[in-house]
């Protein structure tokens, strides 16, 4: 193609322009060759004659095509050069805000100046896993290919992040290795990637400083390995730094700060532990103050030294040494403050002996003060022959003193990256690494000294890596492509690293001349004129003879010489040295040892050939020069050993506002950084790259019908260009793709667009004249509608005059009766309402005048009888006060002769007659001791007489108790007097019932009022309710979203609650795998023995099987509605009151079963057939005694209820005086009742003991031998063996000895058993009267409190007008009302509850009756003289499974460990979970508890182990389903009524019987949510690598999609799919995929709710993949995907309807895709479609829909791009739209599973077990 076809009009073209580096304008005439002057038009219309010669102005560059403007990868564009990639740049920046561009192998990244939501964890889980070339450009990308890469290759890799300052390093650096650590978190639990993070805040605080150019600038170069071991976790880490910049501790230019730990500790300085630093504002040091400005906009120093701290403390530094740090830190501040005063003769100086500065540095580092107020103003000379100290001038101690503080500083800087880095050390192997490599760009400024000079230096040797590496990638591809390969020239800077590093370069002569005794800077000025003049990289200024100018690759720099000597030198007089040597603190003297200066700690991996000898002075160390090119040599061997991966940092402007774009500065720094190199690499060749099915695609408009019907695509594409481009020099073939010049993709754009707006105007001609036929007939069809429409409009109107007129009169006449009517209404209800008044007020006058004379005469009375009370007291203390007088007088008189007399001796024999009086009292009480105890012996033995009398007593008792006659009519008596009793309390209940169904009459009474009231209001509301039909609308809708909120708020609790199961289930996970790893660890491993128990499966402790009944609880749960119950206190009360009761119950029946028990063993060793006969007697009578003991108990329950119910009430009305005395009478009856119900309680206990006797009395009478008593005494004692015959044989003759017949042992040992059922008693009823006593105590206080709260409330009475106290009154007494009523329902309840519980018993016990009578009476029938032949019936299977516990594992092993969800394939589905429940049954059947406990927790266990060794989707339903199942089956036989609903009468008859396995329910509930989680994950991994290929980018409609140039990041897909790689997923296979699933659940019989739910999620994780992966991918947004999009989710729609799923929510989840789609199909220019996107993306947040615009590319150049302003008016659309600030959904989001019980139809005992399930062991019972 010539260059008059390029260059000819309306040709875009770029041209130089001084402000903005290249401007836009257009050819608006033809070019032919050797013009001098081609005409343009520019941007504002205006015209340039642009000159064009051979030599300085050549042709213009051309403009890329707008469809490839905003490209992400620049090597995509057509023409490359440097216009295009600033355009492009500067496009993506400011209109999209994309802040990251490819540029080949290089990531562009521009500082936006704003914190973007790009980097959080979910953008870091989407590009995880992800091909570079496949998302949007990140840093995340880059840091994702170097771990792919290190994975795939076992190759370490580095990251090279370079930029000026400002440009965005340190973040990007950061952000990557924030990536790693999330990526590959530590595989133990050492929390490595954390402190390599934590390392980020420290570094940046002892390293980072404000400068012009940037708020946080790193002032350092760093390069961090990361180690990882073979598994690619994070095990270490490593730093290395380079170059810190010591000059910015003594000096900061204006607007510049110092390091940010000295403003950190400035600003903290008032912390306790801080005063010994004696720190104070900033502003008040010289090395913090230098800059003036000591604050940086929007930091807040105190804040960031906490996270310093906090670093510290995480990396392991104690806090101790923390404190030391800070003090080495402040001393510096110190010194810096050191006022050294110059002498009069300026040559010596001094320091003031009370510098309190001074003072304090010595203090704080632990050194003398006068040594070094000696040696800061003094230096020691050495020579050959002596040593002398010299004074220094004023300048020099002044230098010195800063050296010092420079010295300090770097060390100490070196201490904590040697401690960061022990700190991320590890001893693990490391088996690759990635290092992250955060190092400065090349530098320009004004003046430009040594550490300019070594930036750039370092960034030649990174260029030069960086260009021989990318020269390497295009050789590669051109080979692999079997391209010819062309030597491409690129820019080699080696002369200019040679002319710095080789020998007598200027490194070399700058250290020659730092040996030099008197060398100087302008000496090694003169050196350099003199060596390297000659050499084109170096130049000599016109102007001046102390600078140089190197030529970098970048630009040209000019150097000033001063100060390089000296900073190469970095001299510090070895005297101060020594001092810090000395200091008293071990931190500042190890900081300084000689050891530091060997081998520093950056200097990882790398020792001396041979040991160095130590020198005695500075002279012998290295020069800074020196050591940075050995760290940079060192650096550069590291990065050429891996595989380097580059970002470039470009800073967009100099003022740091966001999205802001500076094009001279951007040109500046794509110069700089090598991206304009790579370009002008990739240019040279074949820049433009095309696979042939992409080419064929976007290119087969241009071909003929006889291409299109060729099946080989490459030949088709061959034969295409050969027609198209006649330069076969323009494009090459290669193995897999096309490659073309540069500009020769926009030429077939060209071609492309020619042929695409021919055939849009041959469809315009013929559409316009299509829409203007139909337009046409509408017309005219239309016009005879309205013809029709009018002429029956007129004659509707005119009947409709008619009718009106008619309608008016009747309502006239009507209208005029009702307002007649109202009138008189309204007269005659103010004639009664003004009587009403009138009366009222007459009334109320004469009431008052009565209340008057009340009140007065009560205050008389009042006050009189107060004054007489006081008169009577007055005289009654005056007499008391005499009395006193007089009675005090008395006493002193006869004390005195009291006195008197005791001095006398008669008073002493007064005292011995006492005495001996006593004495004969004591011998007198010592007889009648005697005689009392003489007559308790003769009551002894009078007592043993009644007993022997008693004995006959009961023998003869026994006797009459031997007819069985009369026990039975004792008992019938008895048990008549016991209905009668029950009778009676029935009565009571009646009565209770009445007064509740009273009070429940005027209740509803009340409710009738209101219910008539209400329908007043219905009324109303019905007239008005044409007025506010809106509102109601709008009501409806507040409830609908409030019943959305709570199902919202239900769904939270449930996915919470879920979410620990997940976690439970993870750390169960990580547990097992610890546990392997232990297996196959080395080294000490624990035996069995002293194995823990920590390593059961079961995490469950055994289960109680109590059996809880709370059905009416749960009904009034049920009632009340979940939420209320939960808020109602008393209803949570009232279940744990249920509780304690029915744990209470199933206590004693417990017992009665044991008891019942025991005597069945025992009834089962009696073999005579008397024994049978008596047998049934005595059961029946024991079952009358026990029913009868139960409803005395609940009788006695009842009373104490109702006993409870009325104190309250009349401790609530004690003020009533009537109240209480009837509450008094009834407590006395109460009281009567429950004495006269113990009396009965003893005389059951007494007929119990009888019944004990009989039966002993009648089974010795059938087996006690006369011979032998030894047998009777078998029925009392367990066997003996036979040793000890003989014994028992003699204590036998020893009975018989007492008595033959044995009548007087059976009456002892009936004696003893009445004693302890007396003693039992007492003790319950002990019991009893304690617990009524406390009883009575807690109803004292009750009354107490109830006391004052009365009190309490007649002190509020006395305060309250009487309005409020009568409403007041009103108010407490509806609530004691409904309190009452309340527990009078309570009552009732209960009353029915057991009245229930005794109907059913009695018809237990009644069925047992008939089946006794049965018996009776086939005993009594006469025997059958013939024998009969008895057949044997066939047993009916009752559903149940037996097996012996020996086979439990067996059982476990065939039907969980070892099953195979084909073999059961065939049968019942949940065949496993049917057969464990029988089994289930049986051991619910036999009342075992433990075998039910072990076989439920195997079972359980076995399952969890399973499912973690197969982790496929089949296993997984298959025992989701039988789980379930299981679960159903537990709910639906548990014998609750809740679950019995839908089963039959023989599967209600199946129910368990002895145990509530409610506990196991939960268990298996979590169990089953958790199998859920596993299948969803199981599902989601097999679907994952299928859903962006199925959904985004296979074609779904043939021919929609255009593909568009492609840039070097989607190179390597070829390269996959030629070598094997990923192949793509269609739309059929996703849907054939989901529907195998779908198969297979039903198959294994999983419920369809669960299937439902499992679609469910399986959409929302499809939704949120899609839509992450189209947020992320520019190449996707366009119309034509939207429209794949549509017609996808729509496939996927006819697939629900099709599975009758679509009611299932599972479409609901794919909203936000739908929403996108539609994004991007609708129209996007006016104000109008605004507001249509903003009401149609209510499910995209604004962030998404932002994102989705800046994304749009149009995919040719007939359509337009979103504009900016377009965008804009969304976000102020949307700008109050509340919602989260998220851009990526949620890929892990998990929706809570719901179980909904679904019972089975199948009966048990229909369900058969194949054979090959090799269960014979089973027993069917």
């Amino acid at each position: 193609m010539s260059v008059n076809d390029l260059y000819s009009k309306y040709t875009r073209v770029w041209i130089p322009d001084p402000e903005e580096v290249w401007k836009a304008a257009e050819i608006i005439k033809d070019y032919k060759e050797g013009d001098s002057v081609l005409l343009l038009k520019l941007e504002d219309e205006s015209t340039l004659e642009y000159s064009i010669g051979p030599k300085k102005n050549p042709l213009p560059f051309l403009r890329n095509p707008d469809i490839l403007v905003g490209e992400n990868d620049l090597t995509a564009l057509s023409y490359l050069h440097e216009p295009a990639v600033l355009h492009n740049l500067k496009v993506r920046f400011l209109e999209s805000n994309h802040i990251y561009t490819y540029c080949g192998i290089v990531l562009v990244a521009i500082n936006p100046y704003e914190q973007l939501q790009i980097y959080g964890e979910e953008v870091i889980n989407a590009y995880s896993g992800q091909n570079m070339g496949d998302m949007d450009p990140h840093i995340f990308a880059v840091a994702e290919e170097a771990y792919k890469q290190m994975a795939r290759d076992e190759k370490n890799q580095s990251i090279i992040v370079s930029g000026e300052s400002g440009a965005g390093k340190t973040v990007s650096a950061k952000y990557a290795m924030r990536f790693f650590a999330t990526v590959g978190g530590s595989a133990n639990d050492t929390n490595v990637e954390e402190k390599v993070l934590a390392s980020s805040p420290i570094m940046e605080a002892i390293g980072n400083a404000k400068t012009t150019r940037n708020d946080n600038s790193s002032r350092f170069g760093k390069y961090i390995q990361i180690g990882f071991d073979k598994r690619f976790h994070i095990i270490g880490a490593n730093m290395r730094t380079y170059l810190l910049e010591k000059s910015r501790v003594v000096f900061q230019a204006e607007e510049e700060r110092n390091y940010h730990i000295f403003y950190q500790l400035c600003a903290s300085s008032s912390l306790a532990e801080f005063t010994d630093l004696v720190l104070t504002s900033a502003e008040d040091f010289t090395y913090t103050s230098l800059g003036e400005n000591i604050f940086i906009e929007g930091v807040n120093d105190a804040e960031d030294l906490v996270k310093t701290r906090e670093a510290l403390t995480l990396i392991g530094v104690k806090e101790v040494h923390q404190l030391s740090i800070f003090k080495i830190i402040a001393s510096i501040l110190h010194l810096g403050n050191v006022e050294i005063v110059s002498e009069r003769d300026g040559e010596t100086c001094h320091i003031n002996r009370d510098d309190t500065h001074l003072q304090h540095f010595c203090r704080l580092l632990g050194i003398e003060q006068e040594q070094m107020e000696h040696w800061l103003c003094r230096r020691k000379l050495v020579t050959t022959s002596e040593t002398y100290v010299k004074n220094m001038a004023y300048a020099q101690a002044v230098n010195a003193r800063d050296a010092l503080a420079k010295h300090i500083y770097a060390h100490l800087f070196d201490w904590i990256v040697e401690h960061i880095n022990k700190a991320l050390h590890t001893s693990t192997k490391q088996h690759s690494f990635i290092g992250v490599l955060d190092i400065y760009g090349f530098e320009t400024f004004e003046i430009n000294s040594f550490e300019q000079f070594c930036i750039n230096y370092a960034n030649e040797k990174l260029q030069q890596q960086f260009n021989s590496h990318v020269f390497k990638l295009e050789q590669e591809e051109y080979m692999k492509e079997q391209i010819p390969w062309t030597l491409i020239d690129f820019y080699d800077n080696q002369p200019c690293i040679d002319l710095i590093e080789a020998k007598l370069g200027i490194l070399d002569l700058l250290d020659e001349e730092c040996k030099v005794p008197k060398g100087t800077d302008q000496n090694w000025a003169q050196k350099l004129y003199s060596q390297h003049t000659r050499s084109e990289q170096f130049e000599k200024p016109r102007m001046s003879n102390r600078s140089f100018i190197v030529v970098h690759f970048a630009d040209r720099v000019e150097y000033l010489c001063d100060g390089f000597l000296e900073k190469n030198r970095d001299t510090v007089y070895e005297e101060q040295i020594n001092i810090l040597k000395a200091s008293q603190f071990q931190l500042v003297a190890d900081l300084f040892q000689d050891g530091k200066e060997v081998a520093k700690p950056s200097k990882i991996n790398v020792r001396a050939a041979k040991p160095m000898p130590k020198g005695h002075n500075r002279e012998h160390r290295k020069t800074v020069g020196t050591q940075f090119r050995n760290s940079l040599h060192l650096l550069m061997e590291t990065l050429n050993a891996t595989t380097p991966h580059y970002v470039r940092c470009i800073k967009p402007n100099d003022v740091k506002e966001a999205f802001v774009f500076d094009s001279k500065r951007a040109v500046q720094q794509l110069r700089a950084c090598g991206v304009l190199e790579t370009i002008r690499i990739s240019a040279a060749g074949y820049p433009s790259r095309w696979t042939y099915p992409d080419f064929y695609s976007r290119y087969r408009v241009l071909m003929t019908k006889k291409d299109m019907t060729n099946g080989d695509k490459k030949q088709v594409c061959k034969n295409l260009l050969e027609t198209l481009i006649k330069d076969p020099d323009k494009f090459q073939f290669g193995k897999t793709k096309i490659f073309f010049r540069a500009g020769q993709v926009a030429y077939l754009e060209k071609l492309r667009a020619d042929k695409f707006r021919y055939a849009c105007i041959k469809i315009q001609k013929t559409v316009r004249g299509w829409l203007q036929r139909n337009r046409y007939r509408k017309i005219r069809k239309s016009a005879i509608t309205l013809q029709r429409y009018g002429r029956g409009y007129l004659a509707r109107r005119f009947a409709e005059m008619l009718r009106l007129t008619r309608a008016a009169l009747i309502c006239q006449k009507q209208y005029r009766m009702v307002r007649v009517r109202r009138e008189y209404l309204r007269i005659r209800r103010a004639v009664i309402t003004i009587q009403a008044f009138a009366r009222g007020m007459f009334i109320r006058r004469i009431y008052q005048e009565f209340m008057l004379h009340h009140k007065a005469m009560i205050i008389q009375k009042t006050v009189r009888g107060w004054l007489v009370r006081k008169k009577y007291l007055h005289s009654r203390n005056a007499a008391i006060v005499i009395q006193c007088f007089y009675r005090r007088v008395r006493a002193k008189r006869q004390l005195k002769q009291l006195k008197i007399e005791a001095r006398s001796a008669e008073h002493f024999k007064n005292l011995s007659v006492g005495m001996e009086n006593k004495i004969v009292q004591l011998q007198k009480k010592i007889d009648v001791k005697s005689k009392e105890y003489k007559t308790q012996n003769e009551q002894l033995v009078v007592v043993n007489t009644t007993l022997g009398s008693e004995v006959n007593k009961l023998q003869k008792e026994l006797e009459t108790l031997r007819s069985r006659q009369t026990a039975g009519s004792s008992l019938q008596e008895e048990l008549e007097r016991l209905r009668a009793e029950l009778q009676e309390a029935h009565t009571q209940r009646k009565q209770i019932e009445e007064e509740f169904n009273n009070e429940k009459q005027g209740l509803e009474q009340r409710v009738k009022e209101l219910e008539k009231e209400n329908t007043l209001l219905k009324k109303e509301k019905e007239e008005t309710n044409l007025k506010i039909q809106t509102s109601t609308q709008g009501q409806g809708g507040d409830v609908s979203q409030i019943e959305i909120r709570l199902r919202a708020e239900l769904d939270e609790e449930r996915l919470r609650y879920q979410n620990l199961l997940k976690e439970c289930s993870r750390l169960e996970q990580r547990y097992d795998n610890l546990q392997e790893d232990m297996k196959f660890h080395p080294g000490h491993r624990r035996n069995p023995s002293n194995q823990s128990s920590l390593g059961s499966d079961s995490n469950y402790q055994s289960i109680s099987m109590s059996e809880v009944d709370t059905d009416e609880t749960i009904q009034q749960v049920e009632e009340m509605g979940i939420e209320k119950a939960a808020m109602d206190l008393s209803v949570f009360m009232k279940l744990q009151k249920r509780v304690r009761e029915l744990e209470q119950e199933r206590l004693r029946l417990q017992t009665n079963l044991e008891k019942v028990e025991l005597r069945k063993s025992q009834g089962s060793e009696a073999n005579s057939p008397t024994s049978e006969d008596i047998n049934p007697d005595l059961a029946y009578n024991s079952l009358k005694r026990q029913e009868l003991e139960s409803e005395n108990k609940k009788l006695k329950n009842d009373l104490n209820e109702l006993r409870k119910a009325l104190a309250d009430r009349a401790s609530e009305n004690n003020s009533s005086n009537e109240l209480q005395e009837s509450y008094n009478l009834l407590l006395n009856q109460l009281k009567a009742a429950s004495e006269e119900l113990d009396v009965r309680k003893e005389e059951v206990l007494m007929l119990k003991a009888q019944i004990v006797n009989s039966r002993s009395q009648l089974d010795n009478t059938n087996h006690i031998d006369s011979n032998d008593v030894s047998e009777w005494t078998d029925n009392k004692k367990p066997l003996v063996d036979a040793s000890d015959a003989h014994e028992s044989k003699k204590k036998a003759q020893d009975w018989g000895y007492l008595n033959e017949d044995g009548e007087l042992g059976l009456a002892y040992q009936g004696l003893k058993q009445v004693a302890r059922l007396l003693e039992a008693q007492l003790q319950t009823q002990s019991r009893q009267h304690r617990d009524e006593l406390e009883a009575l105590h807690t109803q004292i206080e009750l009354l107490k409190d109830n006391l004052e709260k009365k009190q309490e409330m007649l002190n509020n009475f006395s305060t309250l007008s009487p309005e409020a106290l009568v409403e007041f009154s009103i108010q407490q007494e509806i609530t004691r009302l409904t309190n009452d009523n309340l527990d009078l329902k309570e009552l009732v309840e209960k009353l029915e509850k057991n009245e229930k519980k005794l109907k059913k018993q009695l018809k237990i016990y009644m069925k047992k009756v008939q089946e006794f009578e049965v018996t009776q009476v086939s005993k009594s029938r006469p025997e059958l003289t013939r024998q009969v032949t008895v057949q044997r019936k066939e047993k009916d299977f009752e559903g149940m499974l037996e097996y012996y516990k020996e086979d439990e594992a067996l059982l476990v092993k065939n039907l969980v460990t070892d099953m195979k969800p084909h073999v059961v394939s065939a049968t019942v589905p949940c065949l496993p979970a049917y057969i464990l429940f029988m089994c289930v049954r049986h051991a619910d059947y036999i009342n075992d508890d433990q075998k039910l406990h072990s076989l439920l927790t195997s079972t359980i266990n076995a399952i969890k182990k399973i499912l973690k060794k197969n982790n496929d989707f089949e296993m997984t339903s298959f025992w989701l389903a039988n789980t379930s199942r299981l679960l159903h089956c537990l709910k639906q036989y548990s014998g609750d009524e809740a679950f019995m609903t839908q089963n039959s009468a023989k599967q209600n008859e199946h129910c368990l019987k002895n145990f509530d396995l409610a506990e196991y329910r939960q268990v298996l509930s979590d169990l089953s949510i958790q199998i859920y989680q596993q299948l969803v994950r199981v599902a989601e991994g097999i679907m994952q690598p299928m859903i962006v290929s199925a959904m985004l980018e296979s074609e779904s409609i043939p021919s929609l999609a255009g593909v568009k140039p492609m840039g070097y990041r989607k190179r390597s897909s070829s390269f996959d799919c030629e070598e094997g790689g990923p192949v793509g997923y269609t739309l059929e296979a996703l849907i054939r995929q989901l529907g195998q699933f779908y198969t297979t659940m039903a198959d294994h019989g999983l419920d369809p709710e669960i299937g439902q739910q499992v679609v469910r999620q399986l959409f929302y994780s499809m939704n949120a993949v899609t839509l992450n992966n189209l947020l992320l991918r520019k190449d996707v947004c366009s119309w034509s995907t939207g429209m794949q999009l549509r017609y996808n989710i729509s496939q996927l729609e006819e697939w629900l309807r099709g599975k009758n799923l679509h009611q299932g929510g599972a479409i609901a989840t794919m909203e936000p895709l739908i929403q996108a789609a539609q994004l991007l199909q609708v129209k996007k220019k006016t104000s109008q479609d605004a507001e249509a996107i903003c009401s149609l993306c209510n499910a995209l947040s604004l962030q998404q829909i932002v994102k989705i615009l800046n994304l749009y590319t149009p995919l040719n150049e007939f359509e337009e791009r979103v504009t900016v302003s377009f965008i804009r008016d969304i976000q102020n659309r949307l700008q109050d739209r509340i919602e989260i600030n998220q851009l990526l959904v949620d890929t892990k989001y998990t929706f809570p599973v719901l179980f909904p019980y679904t019972p089975s139809a199948l009966s048990l005992e229909t369900i058969h077990i194949p054979a090959s399930l090799s269960l014979d062991f089973l027993t069917r019972v």
